[in-house]
């Protein structure tokens, strides 16, 4: 049973070993290009994310206790005005039994909404150093696509004529290919990264945070692989 747990589970040093070989294989056949150095800052990010994984799986004592002890106190206070408060024996008229019902269900009413702040108050700190993360690891989706945009396999169907802005495409069939498979493996390694952090922390916000980034990497890596396989078939023609 315990053997399979890992395969149940992301594991942090999976994913950055992988990320680690694609960052050489992205090094050592396109040396000094601008994917290796997106790639290069993803392992860089990902230590980070990972610290940030870890903060979110513990516990915050510190403010655990504090928030126990804030808590503790209310309902010593709130107990102690409920002994002082007459009993309904000895009140001398209904309205005056209206008027104490209706100011305890206002105090429990606020009790009951100071309780639940104080307890989201550890959510909500983890909650927004994750967001951070996250927002972070977005741009980067959105810069390893930026990458690949100029590589176009209609070009090597039908050459045109460049311009003086036109962007330089120097790289052979084999190469762009590579290229391109990179790109979507670096996209799928940062749904990965994205995908750890909801896996010990449930929260809402985050979680639909990574919804959006998994929803996005799939919706990018599918223009990617129409790339691909345009290119694959005027090879094929060749």
């Amino acid at each position: 049973m315990h053997g399979l747990a890992k395969y149940r589970q992301l594991d942090e040093k999976q994913i950055d070993a992988t990320l680690a070989r694609l960052r050489d294989r992205v090094s050592e056949r396109f040396p000094n290009s601008g994917l290796s150095g997106v790639t290069g800052e993803l392992v860089s990010f990902s230590h980070d994310a990972f610290e940030v994984v870890a903060y979110l799986k513990k516990p915050h004592w510190p403010i655990r206790v504090a928030v126990g002890s804030v808590i503790a106190v209310m309902g010593a206070v709130l107990i102690a005005a409920a002994l002082r408060l007459r009993l309904p024996g000895q009140v001398n008229r209904l309205s005056e039994l209206v008027q104490m019902l209706e100011s305890a269900i206002n105090d429990m009413v606020f009790l009951g909404i100071g309780i639940y702040f104080l307890l989201s108050i550890e959510s909500r700190i983890k909650r927004r150093r994750a967001l951070r993360a996250l927002h972070q690891l977005l741009g980067v989706v959105h810069i390893v696509y930026m990458h690949q945009l100029t590589r176009d396999p209609e070009r090597l169907m039908v050459p045109h004529s460049d311009t003086a802005s036109s962007p330089e495409r120097t790289m052979s069939p084999p190469e762009l290919g590579r290229y391109l498979d990179y790109c979507s493996e670096l996209l799928s390694l940062t749904s990965k990264i994205a995908a750890l952090f909801v896996q010990d922390f449930n929260d809402p916000v985050v979680l639909s945070t990574v919804n959006e980034i998994e929803t996005l990497v799939t919706g990018l890596s599918g223009k990617i692989w129409q790339k691909i396989t345009l290119l694959e078939r005027i090879t094929a023609q060749r």
